[in-house]
């Protein structure tokens, strides 16, 4: 595991309660994680997402990931948790717009200590979000704790790879991210058997690279205005943003990060 000192959920919440927030949107979609909805349906694929199940998202920002999961899954309930309240009033007005309101639900909280009951649903989700959150020790026994025996946890995450970052790649890659730490397949692994689960699928997708060009090839070639209006205009940053895009693109291209996929059963 890398860790960064000093990154904490203000940075997190910081970012997605302003313009950077809704930068990462305009490039990724509303669905922002990589590989959009082809990522979210091989997960559910793998994980056996049921029909009339129910689920809890930590970490579900705007909520695209449980209106995909009701809307192609046919699953009765999903609660998002966001410790963000512009995202989850987002969401919330996005589902409510879409007419889903009553198999979505919504919580501002904490992903680590939702208040949900003990074995209350049949899978824990999550995309490409994981990695802000610094405990990752209690998150996944938060997860494994409100997951009924059987259930699965099913999430994508972005990972350390297997070349390694050195120490001044890594605080420049955590910082400019803000993650507080990431993890890498092991590690995870680690982390759901220690909480009595049964990993299934632990596995590099292999989308980064491909989908980091995709990304700033969009900025580049057709979205540079639209980028610039949501940081203000303001050439300087957005250049050093770039900078920081193209950086992370070399460390996917060098194997350095890359997006995990992983599902487990709970005993």
């Amino acid at each position: 595991m890398q860790t960064l000192a000093g990154i904490s959920l203000a940075d997190v919440q910081a970012v997605y309660d302003g313009p950077e927030g809704d930068l990462w949107e305009l490039v990724m979609g509303e669905q922002i994680h990589i590989g959009g909805l082809t990522s979210s349906m091989d997960l559910a694929e793998r994980a056996g997402v049921a029909e009339g199940s129910s689920g809890v998202d930590p970490c579900c920002c705007n909520g695209a990931g449980m209106r995909f999961l009701v809307r192609f899954r046919s699953v009765a309930h999903v609660t998002g948790v966001d410790a963000t309240e512009r995202v989850v009033e987002r969401g919330r007005r996005r589902t409510d717009e879409e007419g889903l309101s009553d198999r979505v639900e919504f919580v501002v909280g904490d992903a680590t200590d939702t208040g949900m009951p003990d074995a209350s649903v049949d899978f824990v989700w999550g995309e490409d979000a994981w990695c802000y959150v610094e405990d990752k020790r209690r998150l996944i026994a938060e997860a494994a704790r409100l997951t009924r025996s059987g259930g699965k946890i099913a999430f994508t995450d972005w990972l350390v790879g297997p070349e390694p970052m050195d120490d001044g790649e890594a605080e420049r890659y955590l910082r400019f991210m803000k993650f507080p730490n990431v993890c890498d397949l092991d590690d995870y692994c680690d982390l759901l058997q220690e909480c009595g689960c049964r990993v299934e699928t632990a596995e590099d997708t292999g989308r980064f690279p491909s989908h980091v060009d995709l990304y700033l090839q969009m900025l580049n070639m057709q979205l540079t205005y639209d980028a610039l209006k949501l940081i203000g205009l303001a050439m300087e940053l957005m250049q050093t943003l770039g900078g920081e895009m193209d950086f992370v693109r070399q460390l996917a291209h060098e194997g350095k990060i890359c997006q995990g996929r992983f599902v487990a059963a709970r005993a």
